[in-house]
């Protein structure tokens, strides 16, 4: 219902917006005022677009979180497309979103609630949780320590009888009953 209140109400807004900067202003300069801002509007979203693109596919080579780096876009070119459309407020609300700072706000905000898969790098997640928030470490960062063995450094043999992964406890254990009746072991 908010949602609805504010499509209605915001014509209105922007038309009063008109009026306050045409008095102000007159009425040439508050129209050529509306086509610079959308001028600026196309160029930051060029410049700022490629800009985030570069940044997106650093973070995804790189195995970092892709997500900030997309929602950055998204918002950038909802910026463009909000500077594009006449009107002071949706200028105003387009400007904000061009600064890095504004963008950074609006996605801690939003990133608690979000959780960003990616095809073939794995899983990242936006908020606190595994790999913290900026998801899985990317190379060169320390991280948990990491014991690597040989086949000669491990031994899938019989160890403790009552572990719960000794090879009695297995359900695809595929010896026969015989064999286990017999106390025959592999």
């Amino acid at each position: 219902m908010p949602l609805l209140i504010t499509i209605i109400l915001f014509p209105f807004v922007e038309i009063a917006g008109f009026i306050i900067v045409g008095r102000a202003i007159g009425l040439f300069p508050t129209l050529g005022l509306i086509v610079l801002t959308a001028v600026i509007g196309a160029i930051l979203l060029r410049i700022q677009g490629f800009g985030v693109l570069q940044r997106l596919q650093t973070d995804v080579r790189d195995g970092g979180d892709p997500g900030r780096e997309m929602v950055h876009g998204a918002m950038i070119v909802f910026a463009g497309i909000l500077l594009l459309i006449p009107g002071f407020v949706t200028d105003i609300i387009g400007f904000l979103l061009f600064i890095p700072p504004f963008r950074d706000f609006v996605w801690r905000r939003i990133s608690k609630n979000m959780v960003v898969v990616s095809q073939g790098s794995g899983f990242f997640r936006a908020g606190p949780g595994p790999g913290g928030a900026r998801g899985p470490r990317k190379p060169g960062r320390k991280g948990p320590t990491v014991v690597d063995l040989d086949a000669e450094d491990f031994s899938s043999g019989s160890g403790d009888p009552d572990s719960p992964w000794a090879e009695h406890d297995r359900l695809d254990d595929d010896r026969n009953d015989d064999d286990k009746r017999n106390g025959k072991d592999r």
